[in-house]
């Protein structure tokens, strides 16, 4: 298996919960390491530059509101196939539909308001911990 990075974000609603240390612990449970780890809060210019390629979609709107309500951690994971690992630990996007056991399934109450999100491929992971952090700020 590959090691791979990727970015995760504990979203708004996950920080105001008090949940980031349950969702990072289960990172690591899971041999995911942290390489670079920062809160801030985005700005809605900032949360739509970073979900551009929702633009067209009818929840863009919603969703950056929402992801600039609040702070958000964002990290660098790093690990065996880390982006599938972290999307299986994230579980479905509707958290009603989330397996049991996992972040969104035992934390979200709403589709936006999911807790966390994860790159979704390699290409975009590079363009996501782009977005967050620069080479001074990753540890290798």
């Amino acid at each position: 298996m590959p090691i791979e990075q990727t970015l995760s974000m504990i979203k708004p609603d996950g920080v105001a919960r008090g949940v980031i240390g349950d969702v990072i612990g289960r990172f690591e449970k899971h041999g995911l390491k942290i390489r670079a780890i920062k809160m801030l809060h985005l700005s809605l210019e900032q949360a739509r530059a970073f979900y551009a390629v929702h633009k067209e979609r009818p929840f863009f709107d919603s969703l950056t509101t929402f992801m600039s309500s609040g702070p958000i951690v964002a990290m660098i994971l790093e690990g065996e196939n880390a982006i599938q690992v972290n999307r299986d630990l994230m579980g479905a996007t509707d958290y009603r539909k989330a397996a049991p056991g996992t972040i969104r399934a035992d934390f979200a109450r709403e589709i936006e308001a999911n807790i966390v999100h994860g790159s979704d491929a390699p290409d975009t992971a590079k363009v996501e911990i782009a977005f967050f952090f620069n080479a001074l700020e990753q540890v290798c």
